[in-house]
């Protein structure tokens, strides 16, 4: 099932509706699954289907990301809160697990310890929590816009290059959807969001942390990332999966990526 929340700021906006996917039994604890940049909230559906027969899983569609409509990917901080007033509003912020992919990652260090919200367990997978160069924000904006661009046109190298590198063939159909709706302005905007500035936060130290992430490609980042989220909480455990590219596990193995978190619960 879905759930809305809607949200004004300076007016009405287009697309100023989040959908929310949720699976299983509302009564149990509550696991929270953020999908990555330009990614389908489908990405998560093996983990979905696992660990809905113990918790009730809940998976934001992000802004930018609507199959259905289009949205508007404003920053950030607009989709933390929103997140945060779904999870107030429907469960009084208490999240037993909190997983981010990517991009979700940030949102989900962002989520953790904020005003109203408790977490047990927070998983992070390569999140890029560390601040780039503007001028290398800059061509990464342009790049993934022109990514954009040539999906919508269906170019051949584009779309394999997309299969090989972060998206499994099986959610093709997905991503296309998104490509075809999302704006050149929200596709800026994620990219500054994602490597944008970050303040490390001291958690409760009862908060059990897990930082996943590779060692290929543009995951040195996200070592660097894993290495000062255990500065500021050294209950943080890293977990490096050699010669993987960045979100290469959560993607392309759900099931490894499902039994690692599933040994870190038990933990």
């Amino acid at each position: 099932m879905g759930y809305n929340i809607a949200r004004n700021v300076n007016g009405d906006l287009k697309g100023d509706k989040m959908q929310f996917h949720t699976f299983g039994n509302e009564n149990n604890e509550v696991m929270v699954l953020i999908h990555g940049m330009l990614t389908p909230w489908q990405i998560w559906e093996d983990a979905a289907e696992y660990f809905s027969k113990v918790y009730y899983v809940v998976i934001p569609e992000l802004d930018g990301h609507s199959q259905d409509e289009t949205t508007i990917f404003e920053s950030l901080e607009k989709e933390t809160e929103v997140i945060r007033d779904y999870l107030l509003h429907n469960f009084e912020g208490k999240i037993h697990v909190l997983c981010g992919l990517s991009l979700g990652g940030r949102i989900a260090a962002g989520l953790a310890g904020t005003l109203g919200i408790s977490v047990d367990y927070l998983v992070l997978d390569g999140a890029p929590l560390l601040k780039m160069p503007g001028v290398f924000t800059e061509l990464l904006k342009q790049s993934y816009v022109n990514i954009i661009h040539k999906t919508r046109q269906r170019d051949y190298k584009v779309l394999e290059s997309a299969k090989k590198e972060f998206l499994p063939e099986r959610y093709l159909g997905n991503y296309l959807n998104i490509a075809d709706k999302i704006e050149d302005q929200s596709v800026k905007k994620i990219v500054e969001g994602a490597f944008d500035s970050f303040t490390f936060k001291t958690y409760d130290s009862s908060m059990k942390i897990m930082f996943m992430h590779g060692t290929k490609g543009n995951e040195l980042l996200a070592k660097k990332a894993a290495q000062k989220m255990k500065e500021a909480n050294p209950q943080t455990q890293i977990r490096v999966f050699d010669g993987y590219r960045h979100a290469q596990l959560a993607c392309f193995e759900p099931d490894k990526w499902i039994k690692e978190v599933d040994i870190f619960l038990l933990t």
